[in-house]
């Protein structure tokens, strides 16, 4: 018992000796991971994939819908042999219809997390060479902090951001309206 307490009360000092010091430091790793140029081309890959998917989806989708509305239509005059052969048929196209959904699914998620991966990795090098330059101790992530005293903190979230090359004024609100103004000229064409 007496070595337990022992080893606590000494991980406490250290602790305590960091903070006195070292610098700490947080960043908006959010922001700046969505704000990056890499990102925007990111996610214009995976809308471009996106759209192909539901193209494809939309084919097979109406392929079924017209064996469907043959099926309703003749179902009456055909012999049961044939009845029961158009309803294997539909159920295999449904079938398809959903394997292949889920196989894009599966696809797109794959290929997000492939373009996104470099992205993190980059952005996670400028945040460790900007804190090593800095003498900082640990940077944490800003969502994660429930309270911040500015004045013991560094903000290194616009140092990130000019590593980065993400223009000045961009923020995440900006993002958004271009994203919905982008949605808005897709929906009109």
């Amino acid at each position: 018992m007496k070595k337990l307490f022992l080893i606590a009360a000494m991980a406490v000092m250290s602790v305590a000796a960091m903070a006195q010091n070292g610098k700490f430091a947080y960043v908006d790793f959010n922001e700046v991971i969505m704000l990056m140029p890499e990102m925007d081309e990111a996610r214009a890959t995976l809308e471009e994939n996106q759209k192909t998917n539901e193209e494809i989806l939309m084919a097979m989708y109406e392929e079924y819908q017209t064996k469907m509305q043959q099926y309703e239509q003749k179902q009456a005059t055909w012999t049961p042999a044939i009845r029961e052969s158009k309803e294997r048929e539909i159920m295999e196209i449904q079938s398809r219809l959903e394997q292949t959904q889920q196989s894009l699914q599966q696809e797109i998620q794959q290929l997000q997390q492939s373009l996104q991966a470099p992205i993190y990795e980059k952005a996670q090098k400028a945040v460790n060479d900007l804190a090593k330059a800095k003498g900082i101790v640990a940077v944490f992530e800003k969502s994660s902090l429930l309270y911040v005293d500015a004045d013991q903190l560094v903000d290194l979230t616009p140092e990130t951001r000019v590593a980065l090359n993400i223009p000045e004024g961009r923020t995440l609100e900006t993002l958004q309206a271009e994203m919905m103004a982008k949605a808005q000229a897709a929906q009109q064409q």
